[in-house]
């Protein structure tokens, strides 16, 4: 048992013995060891982990350089922002089972949009950004500039025009902890998102042009260079849920290897999904990791992880592990 280690690392690491609890400690420790090889290490986040509060931990692995890399959905990346400034606003509804069409109906007309058991207030979350961030995409437009969607929002996290709404210590955003470390971060189809849905009813107005915001391809050919750039010691992959933050970044080492005639291009060193997706006919979430094998993504001998379950419960575990806690 690892003696540096806190309370959390040594309960885990005592009783996580066996099944989806041994392949928790043992993928923490796969991530720990590529760290201390000198690996980066990519982090994807799907489903609604900023709504689940995961920057209460996640923020601190951005701020002790335990993440190099970030991608994540359109959602993730304003929803982390919503609970900074909306936080006392939420609902909680834990028996959201018991819910009727009428109870979901009474909910949209107080303005509350459900994620299982938290209700996010339309009001003082999406309404509140905005108004903000609105002003950043039309004065970069009037200058004639184009920026990815997380630099829009590292620029209105950064500015300070919203602090007077936080509700939440700064310190358990985890946007603003990779605003402040300018921390590179993929978000393939944005549009997908409450903030993307706005841009684009401003594009059906006529307010501003769709080309003002930078494209998912643009996002793509930003991680090849990145990656290319980065791969010298290995770049690990730790995926949370399956989706697009998954897939449309794994598949940059293919694309450089393949399409760009690469051949020199490193695969994946490390690899990790947390999902509770059962495997299945053609879906990715359900892929076992060897699949990837066949698409170009991962070595034979890459070290690969799987842990079916819940990544509300398992996520904040091994970053506890990898913080030392």
């Amino acid at each position: 048992m690892s003696t540096s280690k806190g309370a959390i690392s040594k309960f885990i690491e005592k009783y996580y013995l066996h099944f989806n609890a041994a392949a928790l400690v043992d993928a923490a420790k796969g991530y720990e060891a590529q760290l201390n090889k000198g690996s980066k290490m990519l982090v994807s986040l799907a489903g609604a982990m900023s709504t689940a509060e995961l920057g209460k931990i996640f923020a601190e692995m951005i701020r002790q350089d335990k993440v190099q890399i970030i991608s994540c959905t359109g959602a993730n990346l304003e929803e982390d922002i919503m609970n900074l400034v909306a936080h006392s606003h939420y609902e909680r509804v834990p028996h959201y089972r018991d819910l009727t069409p009428q109870d979901e109906w009474d909910l949209l007309e107080r303005g509350m949009n459900r994620v299982t058991d938290t209700c996010i207030p339309e009001e003082e979350a999406f309404r509140r950004i905005q108004k903000h961030i609105v002003k950043l995409w039309k004065d970069a437009e009037a200058k004639g500039e184009r920026y990815l969607p997380h630099e829009y929002m590292y620029k209105l996290l950064l500015s300070g025009v919203m602090e007077e709404h936080y509700e939440i210590d700064l310190k358990d955003s985890w946007m603003y902890a990779a605003a402040e470390k300018n921390l590179p971060i993929i978000c393939p189809g944005w549009e997908d998102s409450t903030m993307g849905n706005i841009f684009a009813s401003y594009v059906l107005k006529g307010e501003l042009k769709a080309s003002t915001m930078k494209s998912g391809i643009e996002y793509m050919t930003f991680l090849a260079d990145w990656y290319t750039e980065n791969s010298k010691n290995g770049i690990g992959f730790f995926q949370i849920g399956g989706g697009i933050a998954g897939d449309f970044p794994i598949c940059v080492v293919p694309m450089l290897y393949q399409d760009m005639e690469r051949p020199e291009t490193p695969f994946w060193s490390y690899f990790c999904q947390i999902s509770d997706s059962t495997t299945s006919f053609g879906s990715y979430s359900g892929a076992v990791p060897n699949e990837k094998i066949t698409w170009g993504k991962l070595d034979i001998d890459t070290p690969k992880f799987i842990i079916e379950s819940d990544a509300t419960i398992v996520a904040p575990l091994i970053f506890a592990y990898l913080l030392d806690m």
